[in-house]
């Protein structure tokens, strides 16, 4: 049976705009990719990344490319693990076979991966990076969400640190650096976290710089993100950090990402799951993933004017499993 494989560029504006440490952007352009029998279609989502040397282009020129062999049948979803690496092109091929093979058996993801339906998870809701006074009055706007995170740059740090907490006292923050921080200014900046009650601080040092987190106290635990990708990442973090933030696209998608919760909990790590800034559509198989999580960073969506037809359903921080007309 011949399949149609296609991918297509799509651009989703932001509500505002959206910051950290490594500029900002007003919107988010992701590719999707399309399995198709004529009957049953597939999608999956995945988000480019310039942090790791990606672009909408190269993304849909690397889906194009090995189209053909997965339309013909000679990939699986399973060969396909070693036939692309890791990265957002896998990603939206890998989550769109997963919803096509749910699609085609008239049965869910979830049920298919043999777990159990997904449960609703709290979510955490992101305030840009941006001056203190400005990030002051985005928390005061989202003070009802229970899980803040909150991102940061280096110079200010602790002054936005201490101004949020003081906005918020009774919520709980997490901080993400992305890779901000200069060394001479690590334990100072975790100890402000410390002081704020910050139950867990994201990739404060630069991924190939992150030595110094072997040698010193760390009173708030620390995530890899950009440090933490597939399996072959683990070894390497052990005794280094104490959580890793699984996403999609930079597993290369859920076949990954389940298999690396798996082992990353053997090795005693705390899962994060997080996403780039993508739709529902992106959100929807990181949810399985979510299961395994303690700390759930999937709002995307809440960070965009418009959302996919069928979108996730939000109840304030509440997320609720997919429908299947959106995926799986």
């Amino acid at each position: 049976m011949s399949l149609a494989v296609t991918a297509t560029i799509e651009s989703w504006p932001i509500a505002g705009a959206f910051s950290i440490s490594r500029g900002t952007k007003t919107e988010a352009i992701v590719v999707v990719a399309e399995i198709s029998d004529g009957v049953y279609t597939g999608r999956g989502e995945c988000v480019p990344y310039p942090r790791y040397d990606e672009t909408p282009s190269g993304v849909k020129a690397a889906i194009d490319t090995i189209a053909p062999e997965i339309a013909a049948g000679r990939i699986t979803r399973t060969e396909l693990q070693s036939a692309m690496p890791a990265g957002a092109a896998r990603n939206a091929l890998d989550c769109a076979i997963w919803d096509f093979e749910a699609k085609r058996q008239g049965k869910r993801a979830w049920t298919l991966a043999g777990l159990p339906a997904p449960r609703p998870v709290t979510t955490a809701y992101t305030i840009s990076l941006a001056s203190v006074a400005d990030m002051v009055k985005a928390t005061e706007a989202a003070a009802d969400y229970p899980l803040l995170k909150i991102k940061l740059g280096g110079e200010g740090d602790r002054e936005r640190i201490a101004a949020i907490r003081d906005t918020v006292p009774r919520a709980d923050l997490i901080v993400d650096a992305n890779e901000a921080w200069p060394e001479d200014q690590l334990e100072d900046l975790l100890k402000a976290c410390a002081e704020a009650d910050v139950l867990l601080v994201e990739q404060p040092l630069p991924a190939g710089q992150d030595r110094i987190l072997d040698r010193i106290d760390r009173p708030v635990p620390v995530c890899a993100d950009e440090s933490a990708h597939d399996r072959a990442s683990l070894p390497v973090l052990s005794g280094r950090y104490d959580a890793i933030n699984i996403k999609l696209d930079k597993t290369g998608g859920l076949t990954e990402a389940l298999a690396l919760a798996e082992k990353a909990i053997e090795r005693n790590f705390t899962i994060m799951v997080g996403c780039m800034l993508g739709t529902s559509l992106a959100m929807a198989p990181a949810l399985l993933v979510a299961q395994y999580a303690s700390i759930v960073d999937l709002d995307g969506p809440l960070l965009l004017k418009d959302d996919r037809i069928t979108p996730l359903e939000f109840n304030g921080s509440t997320l609720l499993p997919p429908a299947a007309a959106l995926w799986g």
